[in-house]
């Protein structure tokens, strides 16, 4: 086995190299098995990427970025932070739409924690430590 660890993009270059060679799915998957072992993609993969072949569709990249579309725009709970930042989760999930899980994950992204009932960055901005400094002096 090759000690080369192959990315997304050469197996598809493999895969049209297979198909234009008329190979199967399940040949084409069987090459790459036996060179790259467990970094080759599934049979079913493969089966799927020469219907694409065979519909005319030679891109390399993929349709879609995977994973599910995010609800709504960070901008859009920044705006809801500065008009008030005491609102809970439950009624930021209740503006947007959207499930006070995502909510509590987006918060936890942009390094919001929740103080004295306020949202507040984690991180303190370079104005707010010179803002503290001076008020120490």
């Amino acid at each position: 086995m090759s000690a080369y660890e192959p990315n997304s993009r050469h197996l598809r270059e493999v895969l049209i190299f297979c198909f234009n060679m008329k190979k199967s799915a399940a040949d084409a998957h069987r090459m790459l098995s036996n060179t790259y072992g467990e970094a080759a993609i599934s049979e079913r993969t493969c089966r799927e990427w020469f219907q694409r072949f065979k519909n005319g569709d030679f891109e390399f990249e993929d349709q879609h970025g995977g994973g599910r579309e995010k609800g709504f725009e960070d901008a859009e709970l920044e705006a809801l932070l500065d008009q008030d930042s005491c609102q809970t989760q439950q009624e930021f999930s209740g503006s947007l739409g959207v499930t006070q899980q995502a909510i509590s994950k987006r918060l936890k992204v942009m390094g919001m924690i929740q103080k004295q009932g306020n949202w507040v960055p984690y991180e303190l901005k370079p104005r707010d430590v010179e803002r503290r400094l001076l008020a120490c002096e």
